[in-house]
């Protein structure tokens, strides 16, 4: 009889024993989210300011759902990165299954959203309410990753809680490896948000 397992319930671990996944060693594997970012522009800042205000108002009358998140954080993030014009495509709470045959299991699971470009996918980002750890995260967010079409070509991933964010990138050239950028918050005073919005708009330009 076949067990299917929750994507949300699958740790690290499980993944490493199963698809061999592994942790890269070298700072190189992962350079997409430090090294040559795009400027952001004056009108992206103030966009972004915006975006922080509107999250800190949130706050103010807890619990924060997935939903708020996505549409008061993420959707301008994704929006002036420029994933919602060709040639990208966006859906969300798209399905996955990913079959250990040996094993009779199955993981199941849904993406909150899954930026596509040609049945490649590119940016699967998984939305978790405000008071939601980004670490609890992101063994989801490799379970989706690992599932994706294109196995010759890197999947990027970002996990976020609306107040933090994480960027993960995975190639399975005949290994499963995986790296994970700095954590970045929206809540210092410092511009994280801004370098948020140039990684995105780094991964938008390097895999159109």
């Amino acid at each position: 009889m076949v067990q299917f397992i929750q994507a949300q319930n699958v740790g690290i671990a499980y993944l490493e024993a199963r698809f061999g996944l592994k942790l890269a060693e070298n700072d190189r594997f992962f350079p997409e989210w430090f090294e040559s970012l795009p400027e952001i522009t004056d009108l992206e800042k103030q966009y972004l300011d915006r975006v922080k205000a509107n999250f800190l108002s949130l706050v103010t009358r807890p619990p924060i759902l997935e939903n708020a998140v996505k549409m008061v954080v993420l959707s301008p993030l994704l929006d002036l990165a420029g994933f919602y014009r060709a040639p990208f495509s966006i859906l969300t709470e798209e399905s996955i299954e990913i079959s250990l045959e040996d094993a009779g299991k199955v993981i199941r699971g849904r993406i909150d959203v899954l930026v596509i470009q040609e049945q490649l996918w590119l940016l699967v980002i998984e939305s978790k309410r405000a008071a939601f750890s980004l670490t609890e995260n992101i063994a989801q967010a490799l379970a989706y990753m690992i599932s994706h079409p294109n196995q010759e070509k890197p999947v990027f991933g970002l996990v976020t809680n609306g107040s933090h964010f994480i960027f993960i990138k995975l190639t399975n050239l005949n290994t499963l490896t995986y790296a994970l950028s700095d954590e970045f918050t929206l809540l210092k005073r410092q511009s994280e948000r801004y370098q948020v919005l140039a990684i995105l708009k780094k991964l938008s330009q390097i895999l159109q």
